[in-house]
């Protein structure tokens, strides 16, 4: 018998002062069997760097065709497709052949970069393409706040994201690995 997903809840309140988006959502996250805390808090991290009304979760590692979290306008298309970790590159491709933006999630600190290093000609014809990279110790730090039901506040200023609970505080800095700067 297949293992089912375990559900967590998550308050977020967003303060977001470089896009001056100010919400809370409600969320509701089905974790894979395989999907650790870490990568789940990694997706929970993305839906706030780039929360919008019409931004959802996918269904995640149990579905090849479909993003971690995604954006659609209201006819259906596909305005961003985001994912967590590094997708093989071909489902990358495939993703910005469907979507108008892309982003990509890594986390892994210089594992992340051999991975852009290693798809650098493949990612090099991808327009709508964006990698933002996660050290190790940042997300690791950020799976700590997993619990099933969550409490979270995020704040975005100058580059830096300060993710909370009421008890614990974790400093992230993402840094946009592709395109290159």
């Amino acid at each position: 018998m297949a293992a089912k997903s375990t559900i967590f809840k998550a308050s977020l309140q967003i303060t977001d002062l470089e896009r001056h988006y100010y919400q809370e959502h409600n969320l509701t996250l089905a974790r894979h069997p395989s999907e650790t805390d870490e990568r789940m808090m990694v997706r929970v991290l993305a839906f706030a760097l780039n929360a919008h009304e019409r931004l959802e979760f996918g269904r995640g590692l149990s579905t090849e065709d479909e993003a971690d979290l995604w954006q659609k306008d209201l006819t259906g298309a596909i305005e961003h497709w985001i994912d967590v970790g590094m997708p093989d590159e071909r489902l990358v491709r495939k993703a910005c052949g469907r979507s108008q933006q892309v982003t990509v999630y890594c986390y892994g600190g210089r594992i992340a970069e051999m991975w852009v290093e290693q798809n650098s000609v493949q990612f090099a014809r991808q327009n709508n393409l964006r990698i933002v990279n996660l050290t190790l110790e940042q997300t690791q730090s950020l799976a700590l706040l997993a619990q099933r039901n969550m409490n979270l506040h995020c704040l975005v200023q100058d580059g830096l994201v300060s993710f909370s609970d009421d008890n614990t505080s974790v400093e992230l800095e993402p840094v946009l690995l592709y395109p290159p700067q």
